[in-house]
C-alpha cells in the first residue's frame, strides 16, 4: 500500500447522483416509492453533468482537498467512468472510487485499478462497498445476503492483493476461483483500500484488509468505541490501519446563521415525506444504517444528537445522515474531538457541494 505519512486528510464528495440546495423526497440509493421507483427531483437541482462535476473536482483540487469520494449504486452515475473522465481536468486530486466487489471479477478490478493508477499518476483510492440493500443487489443480479456479501468481499480482496503482487497465482474459495491469475503490470503505488461497515462480518473484513476504516458520523463516544474494536482486531492480525469519518458539514459565521441554514435545508420535507423515507431506510439490511436511524428515530425533535451533531439529513437520505452544524469555530472544535478519538481522515460534503466545499476550505480548515 502507499506510504502513510500520518497526517490528517480532508476529502470532499462528488455528487454523481445530482446536487441541490435543499433536501427533497429522495433517498440516497433509491426513490422513496421503492427500490425501482425514480427519486423525486430536488428543489434547485443540479444534474450530475460532466461540466458540473468537473467544476467541483477542479474546485476541490485547487482548495487543497486530498481527494473526492465518488459513490456507487443505482442512484448515481458509474464511479469508474466519472472519475476517469476527470483525471485530465485535475492536477493532484485523488479519486476515492466506490465500487461493489460482487459485480465485477476481482482480477479485472485489480487490472482496472492498475490502469487508473498509471493514467492518473497514482491518484486512485479504492472504497470497497458490499451493498446494504438486498433488493438493490438483486437488481444487479447479485443474490447473496448481507453476511455472504462480506464473506465474498474478503475473498475478493485476497485476490486483488494477489494480483497486485505481480506474481502469477491461483485461488480457490467459496465464491471465486482463479487459475493462472496475473497482471501485466501491477499498480505503482498500490492503491489504499477504504472499507466500512458496522456489523461483525464487516469489522472482520476491515481488520484484515482495510488501509483506512470508514465510519459514519455518530457521536464521538460511539465512534471511539468502534475504532477501538477495529483497531484491536487489526492488531491481532499484526496490522495497523487508519480511521476515517464520513459526515456532512454546515458552518457559517455565527451559530444562528448555521442553524437557520440547516432548518432551511429540510424545510420542504413534510411529515408524510419523512415517514415514507424512514420506512424505506428501515427496510435496508445495513447495520450502519440502523445505527444512523436509531440516533433520531425519524423524530424532528431529536435531530440534535450531540453538540453540533445534527441528524436532519438522515430523515430522508441513506448512508451518512448527520452533519456538523455551527459556527466555523464550533465545527472546527468538533472535528478536533473526532481527531482526538482516533479519526485521521474526514470525507466531507454539504449542500450544495460546490459552495460548501469553498466554505469549509476557506473558513474551517484554517482553524485546524
Amino acid at each position: 500500500m502507499t506510504t502513510d505519512d500520518g497526517r490528517t486528510r480532508f476529502h470532499w464528495f462528488l455528487p454523481t447522483g445530482g446536487d441541490a440546495r435543499y433536501l427533497s423526497a429522495s433517498v440516497h440509493g433509491a426513490g422513496i416509492g421503492g427500490a425501482s421507483g425514480p427519486p423525486a427531483v430536488p428543489v434547485g437541482a443540479r444534474p450530475a453533468s460532466l461540466a458540473y462535476l468537473t467544476q467541483l473536482a477542479q474546485a476541490a483540487d485547487g482548495l487543497g482537498y486530498d481527494g473526492v469520494l465518488t459513490p456507487t449504486g443505482a442512484h448515481c452515475e458509474d464511479a469508474w467512468i466519472v472519475t476517469a473522465a476527470l483525471i485530465a481536468a485535475t492536477r493532484r486530486l485523488r479519486f476515492l472510487v466506490a465500487f461493489r466487489p460482487g459485480l465485477v471479477s476481482p482480477v479485472l478490478a485489480a487490472q482496472m485499478a492498475a490502469t487508473f493508477q498509471r493514467l492518473s499518476d497514482g491518484r486512485l483510492l479504492l472504497n470497497v462497498v458490499t451493498g446494504g440493500s438486498d433488493a438493490e443487489q438483486r437488481g444487479y443480479g447479485d443474490v447473496l445476503d448481507h453476511d455472504q456479501r462480506y464473506e465474498r468481499a474478503g475473498e475478493f480482496l485476497d485476490i486483488v492483493r494477489d494480483a497486485w503482487s505481480g506474481d502469477p497465482f491461483d485461488y480457490a474459495g467459496k465464491y471465486h476461483e482463479v487459475r493462472g491469475g496475473h497482471l501485466r503490470q501491477p499498480p505503482d503505488p498500490t492503491p489504499r483500500v477504504y472499507f466500512g461497515g458496522s456489523s461483525e462480518p464487516a469489522l472482520e473484513v476491515a481488520a484484515k484488509h482495510a488501509d483506512t476504516y470508514l465510519t459514519w458520523g455518530e457521536p464521538v463516544p460511539l465512534v471511539a468505541e468502534k475504532i477501538e474494536r477495529v483497531r484491536k482486531r487489526a492488531a491481532e492480525l499484526g496490522r495497523e490501519i487508519r480511521f476515517g469519518l464520513r459526515i456532512h458539514v454546515l458552518s457559517r459565521d455565527t451559530p444562528e446563521q448555521a442553524w437557520s441554514a440547516a432548518n432551511q435545508l429540510i424545510a420542504g420535507l413534510d411529515d408524510e415525506t419523512v415517514a415514507a423515507g424512514q420506512r424505506r431506510l428501515r427496510s435496508l439490511e445495513s447495520e450502519g444504517q440502523r445505527r444512523m436511524l436509531a440516533l433520531h428515530g425519524g423524530d424532528r425533535s431529536r435531530l440534535l444528537v450531540a453538540p453540533n451533531l445534527w441528524a436532519g439529513i438522515g430523515l430522508v437520505r441513506g448512508g451518512a445522515g448527520t452533519a456538523l452544524v455551527g459556527s466555523h469555530e464550533e465545527v472546527a472544535a468538533r472535528i478536533g474531538e473526532y481527531r482526538e478519538a482516533g479519526i485521521q481522515e474526514f470525507v466531507l460534503s454539504g449542500y450544495p457541494h460546490l459552495e460548501e466545499a469553498y466554505t469549509f476550505a476557506e473558513c474551517v480548515r484554517p482553524l485546524l
